[in-house]
């Protein structure tokens, strides 16, 4: 009897704590889910166009208040809820709640990293130079034109106010590249305002409208060119040269964006080693097409095979629909939707700072879903030679190797995937830059490995792989400049040279390269997001054996968001402790 008394008592203990521990994790899971929601609330309250990029028309015709109380807010917002979601207990979450509350807190860290440690709004000028940027009110119609006047008419009345903000919250000495560069995207955003946006209104017929939003623009082209002009002649003159982030910055930059402990110096090893293979790769290509030259005369020769300056889009454009059909034919990844990318030139004001981009519609939008592939033209004002230099990037060979990057199956496609997955509010919103351009840069190699480009000419095949190892060069040069600019002390100069002899280009997209790196240190997780990824594919083949596919890694790894390549590990591999290595 006291035995049966007994099991009933531990029976009755078992179910009361069993109940005690499913009330703990859905009360875990409701503290979260209000906590989040309050977050994603106030993140894009404070950048609305963050929100109207999103697709969340809520926020059409707002901008940020860029004044130091609305800053310092912003950051004790932030310190607020990094406190209340260390408080949670992650083991009380769902699955897919303890991803998002991982993705929320990397967010919060790197946003705070940038706010208190990188000090982007009283250090760096680019910050505002390209604020003004109302180009998705006339290039997608999510509503009516007269609405879309409306609330560019809203954001360029604020101009004046955001730019006397920028003069006050900007320091008295700031790095010179910064402030060069500020400029330009400055004065480009002024000359988008008052061409490019123009014509785009042309037809409107609403006088009273469009009196009101020449006010607006011409209110918006004075601010931007008086900030271009507060650069010159208050700035230049008393530019420095401290455009490097430090070691310590450094390694909080790969921890909260990425989770990554390895030092600095460690990967870039790993990088130096990558760049002799990828060289060594890059020479066994150019043997194939000419074993009596010198690989570099190889690859010089190729490029010479490029569209002319008028025909660079419309050469892009002719085989991305080949591209697409060859990753759907040999089963690369799944394709999700017919709609296709729009192929067009890179808008005026963001030239300085882009050779090809993909611009795809927010997660969230549900009018205009068209998506641009955007490629920057030869500027008419360049030198012959520079004009050269630029065209050789697109030798068709090379082209063909960027829309598989920027479109299938890289962004466009990770994208759509996105789109049609089950992925959380979170996990639309946040990405992960390693994630995000480590995949579109894996996508290069993988699909000639599966064979693309190589219908049984084997020059024409050494020729892709000649272009794809040229690009894999550049990446590569991007970490090992990212880390040495800022953790070394390479100077632009410097840089515009490693780049000129170990990626083989011309000085003038060297040195757009080189200049990129001393204020985008990241662009080191191009090559870093791939090799993670290279890795975790070779983990997720043991673990699935005869169940492996690529498809069926491809599609794992677009299907659950764009988290760090490290959660990634946790979500697809069961036993990611006996594969920890990131490399």
């Amino acid at each position: 009897m006291k035995k049966i008394i007994l099991l009933q008592f531990v029976f009755i203990f078992t179910l009361i704590g069993c109940n005690q521990n499913k009330k703990s994790a859905a009360s875990g899971d409701t503290v979260f889910e209000k906590l989040s929601e309050d977050y994603l609330n106030g993140y894009l309250a404070w950048r609305p166009q963050m929100g109207v990029a999103l697709g969340l028309h809520e926020y059409d015709g707002k901008i940020t208040d860029f004044s130091k109380a609305s800053l310092d807010k912003e950051v004790a917002r932030l310190k607020e809820f990094d406190k209340n979601l260390s408080q949670i207990d992650s083991a009380s979450l769902s699955k897919k709640n303890y991803y998002d509350w991982k993705m929320m807190r990397s967010n919060i860290k790197n946003e705070l990293f940038s706010f208190e440690d990188l000090k982007i709004y009283t250090k760096n000028p680019m910050t505002y130079a390209g604020l003004i940027d109302v180009n998705i009110y006339i290039k997608r119609n999510f509503a009516p034109i007269e609405q879309q006047i409306k609330s560019i008419i809203a954001i360029e009345n604020e101009a004046p106010k955001i730019y006397e903000a920028a003069k006050v919250n900007l320091q008295d000495s700031l790095a010179l590249p910064h402030i060069q560069l500020a400029i330009e995207i400055a004065k480009g955003s002024a000359s988008f305002l008052g061409t490019d946006l123009l014509i785009a209104l042309k037809d409107v017929k609403n006088d009273t409208l469009m009196k009101a939003f020449n006010n607006a623009n011409k209110k918006a082209i004075d601010a931007i060119n008086d900030y271009a002009s507060f650069l010159e002649k208050e700035k230049l003159a008393k530019a420095n040269n401290k455009y490097a982030i430090g070691k310590a910055n450094y390694q909080k930059m790969l921890l909260y964006g990425e989770g990554i402990t390895m030092s600095a110096d460690d990967i870039l090893a790993v990088g130096m080693k990558e760049l002799k293979k990828e060289q060594e790769s890059f020479n066994a290509a150019a043997k194939i097409i000419n074993p009596n030259k010198k690989p570099l005369d190889v690859y010089n020769e190729m490029q010479k095979e490029h569209p002319t300056a008028a025909s660079l889009i419309p050469d892009a454009r002719k085989n991305l629909e080949s591209i697409r059909q060859f990753l759907i034919d040999k089963k690369i990844v799944t394709m999700p939707s017919e709609v296709r990318v729009m192929v067009k030139e890179t808008p005026t004001y963001a030239r300085s700072t882009s050779t090809a981009s993909m611009d795809t519609p927010g997660p969230f939008e549900t009018k205009a879903t068209e998506a641009y592939y955007y490629i920057t033209p030869v500027d008419p004002k360049w030198t012959p030679k520079q004009q050269e230099d630029w065209l050789a990037q697109f030798n068709f060979y090379t082209t063909d190797v960027v829309s598989i990057h920027e479109a299938y199956p890289g962004h466009y496609t990770q994208f759509l995937h996105l789109n049609a997955s089950d992925a959380s509010k979170i996990q639309k919103i946040f990405g992960s830059y390693a994630f995000i351009e480590g995949w579109a840069h894996y996508t290069e190699k993988m699909m000639l490995d599966a064979g693309f480009g190589n219908t049984g000419d084997p020059i024409k095949a050494a020729k892709y792989r000649l272009a794809q190892s040229g690009d894999a060069l550049l990446r590569i040069c991007r970490l090992c400049v990212s880390i040495n600019t800022h953790c070394h002390g390479m100077n632009v100069d410097d840089a515009t040279k490693f780049f000129i002899n170990n990626w083989y280009q011309g000085d003038k997209p060297s040195r757009q390269e080189a200049l990129r790196g001393t204020y985008d240190p990241g662009y080191l997780f191009y090559t870093l997001g791939k090799l993670q990824i290279l890795k975790l594919r070779e983990d997720y083949k043991k673990q699935e054996g005869d169940k492996y596919s690529l498809q069926k890694f491809n599609d794992a790894m677009m299907d659950n968001g764009m988290p760090p390549i490290q959660i990634m590990r946790e979500v697809l591999l069961k036993d990611n402790k006996s594969w920890s290595k990131i490399l």
